[in-house]
């Protein structure tokens, strides 16, 4: 600032009074001219001498600079030599937001420069304002006219760690340019591999080398994870770490199908994967089958300026590999191959999704940067599995697979059978089995019948074909639903009352809707006398072959006759008394072909609600009571089992029976259920 002070003569007096009268107006301009710069350069209407107020020009960092290093000091520049005692920290402050920055201000060698060192470094990747007050003076003490204030903004900073602490190395922290683009990288040790990078616990990139643009702080961690016993290690790194980054690292099981993959940063060019120096693919994508730890290198080469850049990539990574990739000088004649993994196919190459060839040799001229993907499918494959005497479950069920799809093959056999083997395209006893699909498999499930226990089962011959057979006469009362056939000899069709018979018109049979079955007799026409007669005779031969029965070994006299509340396996039993079953039940437990046989000298009761429960897969039609006395199941009863009774059955009201009844003398229903095993 300038301010320009002008002294004017008045005219000469000869007289004292003009005498006072110049001094009175040279004293007048004397007062004007100090008070200009005692007032700190305020314009005046003189003309006479110039003089320069005190006036910030130049700072350092500037106003509005940005990507201020932290460690920055600061300085100030005057346009004329400051007083400085007056550059102090109340005249001279630095901020962020409302705090005031510790500091030293201090003079350099010229008297109009000023600087100012932080305490400590600057906060990164925030505003800073400094301030200079007018009460800051020149060497003349005359004050800035205006307060100047400046703003500038610190550098962002980039921090990395590693989880765990003992996981592995970090490298790339630092200080860096908003918006410009850094790399970040991590290398496990021994016993761990690398996961991922995680900024605020979300994942931004699953390769030990990863490039960003910065955008303000940033606070990356590096994830490891330590190898599960029995399994390997592959371990990637980029060299250099910023010309691309990695995928395919992690521990696996030896003899995984491992893909790892390569892709170059703008400006690189991939150039081949090495382990201990010695190259082992020029492909972008690698495939391998792991049987050791593998530490592998990804190598890239920068782009010279006077050249294109030509990347290669596979697409899915482990569909197959690529050859070709790298930089060539304008007009250059390149082809490129791609060769399909096991289990996949190549299709074509593609630029920018569009498709250039569908051969996987491609020549063409290089003219420009070029990004071209070599594009792979999957082959599919049928599974199909045959299953005699059982089932088998699919982990996954559907009509084609994909290559290398594992799927769980789970065998259930029947009842009355054990799995056994697989055969076919498969050859194990393990169950369940899992199938690796790397072609159409046919596999078989086998199995064996279950040898049955217990006595041999007793051949009823034709009485097998009723499901109730007597002698004497079958009566019943109430609503009675009998499943199967039924049948009289030698009495005749009199004595089977309450069915409301109905003749059929061949006279050999009669029917009723209350018998899901045939009714016959012995007075019926023939030849059904001749059927019933063989029939008796073929139950009681049953009956005696029952009771003469003693292989296996027979049980005798269990629980006095009491089987109530009890579990009893397959085998042969015998009684010289009666056999009771309370409400309590009894349970038969054993295999589909097992077989039990009741000896009983007396009669057999069967209380009311008493249950007979079958386990294990136990079947009514191997279940045979032998009874020489009487058969009495109580209101309500639910039993299982041919019953032979050298007299009477009854059934008392409710009564089931899952079973036969063949009584050498008659059998009583009332509202009961009979239903042919």
């Amino acid at each position: 600032m300038k301010t320009n002070f002008t002294l004017k003569k008045g005219n000469v007096q000869s007289s004292k009074s003009g005498h006072y009268s110049k001094m009175f107006k040279s004293f007048l301009s004397l007062a004007l001219f100090l008070s200009v710069f005692i007032t700190g350069c305020r314009k005046d209407d003189f003309e006479a001498v110039e003089g320069v107020c005190p006036v910030v020009v130049s700072t350092d960092p500037m106003d509005k600079a940005v990507d201020v290093v932290l460690n920055k000091v600061i300085s100030i520049t005057f346009n004329t030599d400051m007083d400085s005692t007056t550059i102090n920290s109340q005249n001279f402050s630095i901020k962020q937001g409302t705090t005031v920055i510790a500091g030293k201000i201090a003079t350099t060698a010229s008297a109009k420069t000023y600087t100012f060192t932080p305490t400590v470094p600057l906060l990164p990747y925030l505003v800073y304002t400094g301030t200079v007050t007018t009460a800051a003076k020149d060497v003349f003490h005359t004050s800035m006219v205006d307060e100047y204030t400046w703003t500038f903004t610190s550098i962002p900073l980039i921090t990395v760690s590693a989880t765990p602490a003992a996981g592995g190395t970090t490298t790339g922290a630092g200080q860096f340019a908003q918006g410009s683009i850094t790399t970040v990288a991590a290398i496990p040790n021994t016993g761990y591999t690398f996961v991922n990078w995680t900024v605020g616990g979300t994942e931004v990139s699953t390769s030990s080398s990863y490039p960003f643009t910065v955008d303000g702080n940033s606070t990356l961690v590096a994830n490891f994870a330590p190898i599960v016993a029995g399994q390997l290690a592959v371990i990637l790194s980029s060299s250099p770490v910023a010309g691309g980054t990695n995928v395919g690292s992690g521990a696996y099981s030896a003899g995984t199908v491992v893909t790892v993959a390569a892709t170059p940063n703008a400006g690189y060019t991939f150039v081949n994967w090495t382990e201990n120096g010695a190259i082992v693919s020029t492909s972008s994508s690698y495939q391998f089958v792991i049987s050791a730890n593998r530490t592998l290198i990804a190598h890239y080469i920068a782009v010279p300026a006077s050249q294109f850049a030509l990347i290669l990539t596979s697409n899915p990574v482990a569909g197959g590999t690529t050859s070709g990739a790298g930089s060539y000088v304008a007009g250059t004649s390149v082809t490129i191959n791609a060769t399909a993994n096991t289990g996949y196919t190549f299709v074509n190459w593609t630029d920018n999704g569009t498709i250039i060839s569908t051969s996987p040799s491609y020549t063409f001229v290089m003219s420009a940067n070029k990004r071209l993907v070599a594009n792979f499918t999957i082959n599919t494959f049928t599974l199909t599995v045959i299953s005699a005497n059982g089932t088998v479950a699919k982990s996954i069920n559907q009509a084609t697979y994909n290559y290398g799809t594992l799927v769980t093959l789970t065998a259930t056999a029947n009842t009355g059978f054990t799995f056994t083997s697989w055969t076919g395209d498969a050859s194990s006893i393990i169950n369940p089995l899992t199938v690796s699909m790397t072609s159409n498999k046919t596999i078989t499930a086998n199995y064996t019948a279950v040898a049955p226990t217990g006595p041999a089962a007793i051949n009823l011959g034709t009485a097998g074909d009723f499901a109730t057979l007597t002698k004497a006469g079958i009566s019943t009362t109430g609503i009675t639903l009998v499943t199967g056939d039924i049948g009289v000899s030698p009495a005749s069709s009199t004595s089977i009352t309450g069915f409301g018979l109905i003749m059929d018109t061949n006279g050999e049979s009669s029917h009723t809707p209350i018998v899901v079955g045939k009714v016959y007799a012995a007075d019926y026409a023939a030849p059904t006398p001749a059927k019933m007669t063989t029939a008796v005779s073929d139950m009681e031969t049953a009956f005696t072959a029952g009771n003469a029965l003693i292989t296996p070994a027979p049980i005798v006299g269990l629980y006095n006759g009491d089987i109530s509340g009890r579990t009893l396996t397959a085998g042969l039993y015998k009684w010289s008394t009666g056999v009771l079953v309370t409400n309590q039940g009894v349970t038969l437990s054993g295999g589909p072909n097992d077989v039990w046989v009741f000896q009983i000298a007396q009669d057999l009761t069967i209380s009311n609600s008493a249950n007979i429960t079958l386990l294990g897969g136990a079947q009514a039609k191997n279940i045979f009571w032998v009874v020489s006395g009487q058969a009495t199941l109580g209101t309500n009863s639910n039993f299982s089992g041919i019953i032979f009774s050298k007299t009477l059955i009854s059934l008392n009201t409710g009564a089931k029976v899952n079973g036969r009844l063949l009584a050498q003398t008659a059998v009583t229903l009332n509202t009961s259920t009979v239903i042919q095993p």
